[in-house]
């Protein structure tokens, strides 16, 4: 915790706390990406309506992490990069993580069946339960968790299409396309730089299990299958040619990142540096998708 929030006084540190188990950054994400599939929409709902949508999508995700966080508390104490969470480190007791996710949960599915339709909580519900009950516990034993972990980081754009929809189809699928094989080469990455502290904590990721060349395969085809996927949305009508032309600018800067000579003898330095570009290579890409279809 930092020297601002030791200082707090204890009833707000204490809700810091348990505002950082939902793992607030993500949130931003999470509004960013569920708004875009409402924005893509024929038709859009209420302003009221969008807001609790796009709210209860946030909650949804902090829901989930907080449960995450309660289920791994143990494994947390084993790793450098968690070990200082609220619940391996003591601030909170598991018992008060373990309601706060519930309530969330509970908070977050009601606001959606109440501001969209039944597909739309439904979806919510599968996010949650595939997260919480499938990939958390999954990830202990195989590196292709991260498949089945990428389907709920990838339903927010789904989310807000078929909220405004009420169906699963064309663009909201596509979007989800986008944001499910954007997740692949993200978190291989972080799994290379950070190999060691994942070994400790027991998680068999892909450079642990199968060694640093294959994962750095993996993000390789994956990044290649995501510049692709992007491409094809001129093809299909959910864009135009200003949106092709950036997708294969920041398409052909990522491979030229990912195939950059010489990565195999600092792979970690490699690793960091296509985490780093994925994070400016998604708010960009879906930026370009938005202003060039309304255009």
């Amino acid at each position: 915790m930092s020297e601002l929030a030791a200082s707090w006084p204890a009833p707000l540190a204490r809700l810091k706390d348990l505002v950082d188990l939902g793992k607030p950054r993500l949130s931003f994400l999470v509004i960013f990406t569920c708004a875009i599939g409402v924005w893509f929409a024929p038709s859009v709902p209420s302003w009221s309506s969008t807001l609790v949508i796009l709210v209860s999508t946030s909650v949804l995700v902090a829901a989930a992490n907080t449960l995450n966080c309660w289920i791994e508390r143990e494994i947390d104490r084993l790793m450098h990069r968690t070990r200082d969470r609220p619940l391996p480190a003591g601030r909170l007791e598991p018992g008060v993580a373990l309601v706060s996710g519930s309530v969330l949960s509970i908070a977050a599915l009601t606001g959606l069946a109440l501001s969209s339709n039944g597909l739309t909580t439904l979806l919510g519900a599968v996010a949650l339960g595939s997260y919480v009950l499938v990939y958390t516990p999954l990830k202990r034993f195989t590196p292709w968790a991260l498949l089945v972990g990428a389907v709920p980081g990838a339903l927010p754009p789904l989310m807000g299409w078929t909220a405004s929809t009420g169906s699963v189809s064309g663009p909201g699928l596509y979007l989800f396309g986008i944001l499910f094989l954007w997740q692949l080469p993200h978190f291989a990455a972080i799994a290379i730089y950070l190999k060691d502290d994942f070994a400790r904590g027991g998680f068999p990721v892909l450079a642990v299990a199968h060694g640093e060349p294959a994962a750095r395969r993996f993000v390789l085809l994956s990044a290649t299958a995501l510049v692709l996927f992007t491409l094809a949305a001129w093809p299909l009508g959910y864009a135009g040619p200003v949106y092709f032309g950036v997708a294969g600018l920041l398409g052909l800067v990522f491979l030229g990142i990912a195939l950059r000579p010489g990565a195999a003898a600092d792979l970690p330095r490699w690793a960091r540096g296509v985490f780093s570009y994925t994070l400016l290579y998604l708010p960009l890409l879906i930026a370009t998708l938005v202003l060039d279809r309304v255009g």
